[in-house]
């Protein structure tokens, strides 16, 4: 994202309810999905060894951040805009069903979820902000504050206002007064093939690029969602309730 765009992450946990600060419960690791978390703390070790050899610390600068590819590329950020804010979001995409037809596809109906601060994490080591995204999905949410297995804070909330129209809110925070953002998707592409599925083996929903609605704030301009893990709903209603929550992760 070579200096251009707000770039945020997206999230969910409620159908268009008041955004909440979901957290995660360390003790509720799916042990299928250990071998998630081991890399992430195997690069974080390594991250670690690497720091040590270091003779000053890095330096936090989100012109160099960039998009990571996709199997087909999303746009790239339109021109004259700057990167302002990288988050990791956590929390549920949510759906409803008609529980009388088995057949019957499950409808998106919208999303609720944390960002947590990692604009400096993603300049510095893009590779282990992934990995966290990956490792965070293995922990159930709780209502705590912080995102496991990692240590960022808060720095904003995302939640639908309507059916149509995400929101991601960076006023939410005493630390962050970055604006807010009503949105309208305007790109996606699918995520790669080898992108970590969820605790029951969903999916990464589709990468996004987004573009702000009238009542934006803070001059913020575009979103993008990358990095995703898990999220997606089943291809059938069979078996499932009128609504339901499927838990996932994006940068």
């Amino acid at each position: 994202m070579h200096a251009s765009a707000l770039l945020v992450s997206a999230l969910s946990t409620a159908v268009f309810a008041a955004p909440v600060t979901p957290n995660l419960n360390t003790d509720a690791a799916t042990p299928v999905r250990l071998d998630v978390i081991s890399d992430y703390f195997n690069l974080l070790a390594g991250k670690v060894q690497q720091s040590k050899l270091l003779t000053m610390a890095p330096v936090c600068d989100l012109s160099k951040a960039y998009l990571p590819a996709a199997p087909t590329p999303l746009p790239a950020p339109s021109a004259g805009l700057t990167l302002k804010h990288v988050a990791i979001g956590r929390g549920t995409q949510n759906y409803t069903c008609d529980v009388n037809n088995a057949t019957a596809v499950p409808a998106a109906v919208g999303a609720v979820a944390t960002l947590f601060n990692a604009s400096c994490l993603t300049t510095v080591y893009p590779d282990l902000a992934q990995k966290l995204a990956a490792a965070s999905v293995q922990f159930n949410l709780t209502q705590a504050f912080g995102l496991a297995p990692g240590n960022l804070v808060a720095s904003g909330n995302h939640f639908f206002s309507n059916n149509t129209t995400p929101v991601f809110d960076l006023d939410s925070t005493p630390f962050w007064k970055l604006g807010q953002i009503p949105c309208n998707k305007t790109h996606a592409t699918p995520a790669p093939a080898d992108a970590v599925k969820g605790q029951q083996g969903e999916l990464a929903v589709p990468w996004l690029k987004l573009a702000a609605r009238t009542g934006a704030t803070g001059g913020l301009q575009e979103v993008y969602r990358v990095n995703t893990v898990g999220g997606s709903a089943p291809a059938t209603c069979k078996g499932l309730s009128a609504t339901f929550q499927v838990q996932y992760a994006a940068e």
